[in-house]
């Protein structure tokens, strides 16, 4: 009879005992995210908060370091995460720790996208970037071993994708095509560059941007391409350039560029011409004179070419120098004008090294002709030339035949 007193008496006694129940985080369209529940939970997240500061402030960083980790990890809904969040990543980055202080601003604009120091921490993250850029070395281990491009794009691109309309994901783009430019990747440069320019074309960076484009395409035709259509390409974005921004302070420079590279371009086809002229190919070098007047009729080149062409007018008379039915080409003289073309581009790149280079043999310039005297050609500046075109679409290939002097009476 005394079991269920003793039972009534034990479950009174448990109800009387207080118990922690641990706060409820929950989430409303009205207040969004909140801690419900013990206001002792509630005040937690504020020690957290005052203790931090008072170790950062008396240069207990490390102590500091880690109730602030604590605060984010346990309240990552508190009103003052963000601001914990943010300290974190301050200490790192006065302690030299750039790769894991832009980490840590980077956890910031993630989940506190909406923090009052939203821009702050942006610019933080801007200025290590830029570090980056400039040659900080990376950490492996806690050696800095190397300075890293790579990193520093990547720190930029993080900043265009997690702040895009901020004042400083512009200059964040900008500079990845710098990064980009660093590591010898010109066409994600590019990329970069034509970001800026349609994403932000009202920015004042983005002039810089469509200049820096012509420039990467002309420095690629200058050390190495020889292509055409990139010089073209190059032309097109000075161009394009001049007259968006006809009032930057790059104007000039840019008409500059224009200039070289009208110049190379006729300077190559000047060598060609000259070429087949040395070695009595006159219907052929008279040829190449020519697009050399078209291209560019006010250049000393023009002038010269218009000179020449006279002479040999002249000397062999009109019809000598026409160009007629025989200069269709055949996959065989195609081949072996290619052949002649890429040995005389060879030794005319700025950056060739090495022993002169022969002129292919008569048998190879033309089965069956005359030979005609081989010897090396001088290396001299010249860029690839735009080969003339038949109506057909294909490339003449170069007359062998000396034209006949005209006939005289005696």
């Amino acid at each position: 009879m005394k079991k269920p007193v003793i039972l009534l008496t034990l479950s009174l006694a448990a109800l009387a005992i207080p118990v922690r129940v641990d706060a409820e985080i929950v989430f409303t369209s009205r207040e969004g995210w909140s801690v419900d529940g013990d206001p002792a939970t509630e005040s937690a997240p504020a020690d957290l908060m005052r203790r931090a500061e008072e170790q950062e402030a008396s240069g207990q960083l490390s102590g500091a370091l880690g109730n602030y980790k604590t605060l984010v990890k346990r309240y990552p809904v508190s009103v003052l995460a963000g601001k914990a969040q943010r300290h974190v990543g301050l200490i790192l980055e006065g302690a030299g720790e750039y790769d894991e202080a832009y980490d840590a601003y980077a956890t910031y604009l993630t989940k506190y996208p909406k923090g009052e120091d939203f821009e702050s921490v942006v610019e933080s993250m801007f200025k290590i970037a830029k570090l980056f850029l400039e040659g900080e070395k990376k950490k492996i281990l806690g050696i800095k071993l190397a300075s890293s491009m790579e990193r520093a794009q990547q720190m930029f691109d993080g900043i265009v994708k997690r702040a895009p309309f901020s004042k400083y994901a512009p200059l964040a783009q900008f500079h990845a095509g710098q990064a980009y430019e660093k590591m010898g990747k010109d066409t994600d440069a590019i990329m970069a560059y034509s970001a800026v320019v349609s994403k932000y074309p009202g920015d004042d960076i983005a002039d810089d941007a469509l200049y820096q484009i012509g420039y990467v395409r002309l420095r690629q035709y200058q050390m190495g391409s020889y292509d055409q259509g990139g010089a073209q390409k190059a032309r097109e974005a000075f161009e394009d350039f001049i007259n968006r921004y006809p009032e930057s302070e790059k104007v000039a420079q840019a008409q500059e560029n224009l200039k070289s590279l009208q110049g190379g371009s006729t300077k190559g086809v000047m060598e060609v011409a000259k070429f087949y002229d040395k070695t009595k190919q006159y219907k052929a070098a008279v040829i190449y004179y020519n697009d050399v007047i078209k291209a560019a009729p006010d250049s000393p080149e023009a002038s010269l070419a218009k000179t020449r062409i006279e002479e040999l007018r002249t000397k062999f008379g009109e019809d000598a120098l026409k160009a007629g039915p025989e200069r269709a080409e055949t996959g065989e003289r195609a081949a072996a004008r290619r052949k002649l073309q890429a040995k005389v581009d060879t030794v005319s790149r700025p950056d060739y090294v090495g022993p002169p280079v022969s002129l292919p043999t008569p048998d190879e310039v033309a089965p069956g002709r005359p030979k005609l005297r081989s010897s090396p050609i001088s290396p001299v500046p010249a860029v690839e030339p735009d080969l003339p075109k038949t109506e057909g679409g294909t490339t003449p290939a170069p007359a062998s035949e000396e034209p006949a002097a005209p006939k005289t009476n005696q």
